[in-house]
């Protein structure tokens, strides 16, 4: 049996790991069907102050964390809208994992906020036990059992983003998606 090409990247926050994934996935577009869900902050007055949640594939987005918002869920300075990550991140992963069309499923991030809804954790491991390549980023610091199992999987190579590599992991990842694939 070959193996499935998954990627797992970490590394601090706004150290640039949802930047290296869109580069790949603006790389390869013409060669792979990308879908899943993105994380793009929000900045307002040069700063970051929350985070949208992107269906890659029907690119429909929703504020999912912002420091002014209204909820009860919180993780550091920003409040959580869980309901975002229902009605778009989830339902994006299914559709990636699901849907004959797509090749490559991405999960950005599996962190913190997101590992606050128990739905997004079951999907994760869902989509961890699908036949397609993966590219997926991953706190780097948290301890949360998700996190450590996906860490220790075998089948996940964890490649860890710095301000010096962050500009050539894009073509490395790339490599390893095209020898797999």
């Amino acid at each position: 049996m070959d193996i499935i090409p998954r990627v797992g990247i970490t590394g601090l926050p706004g150290v640039g790991k949802t930047y290296v994934i869109i580069k790949v996935m603006e790389r390869l577009r013409n060669e792979y069907i990308f879908g899943g869900m993105v994380t793009r902050s929000i900045i307002e007055n040069g700063e970051r102050t929350g985070f949208k949640i992107i269906d890659w594939f029907t690119e429909e987005e929703r504020v999912f964390a912002h420091i002014n918002m209204d909820s009860s869920y919180r993780v550091g300075r920003y409040r959580i809208n869980l309901k975002a990550l229902e009605e778009i991140g989830i339902p994006a992963i299914k559709r990636a994992v699901d849907d004959e069309i797509i090749d490559i499923v991405v999960i950005d991030e599996i962190g913190k906020m997101e590992l606050e809804s128990r739905k997004f954790r079951e999907v994760v491991r869902d989509a961890l036990d699908c036949e397609k390549p993966m590219l997926i980023t991953l706190h780097k610091k948290s301890r949360d059992a998700l996190l450590q199992d996906i860490r220790n999987m075998n089948n996940v190579r964890i490649l860890e983003i710095t301000p010096i590599n962050r500009n050539l992991l894009p073509y490395k990842i790339e490599k390893i998606l095209k020898e797999g694939l």
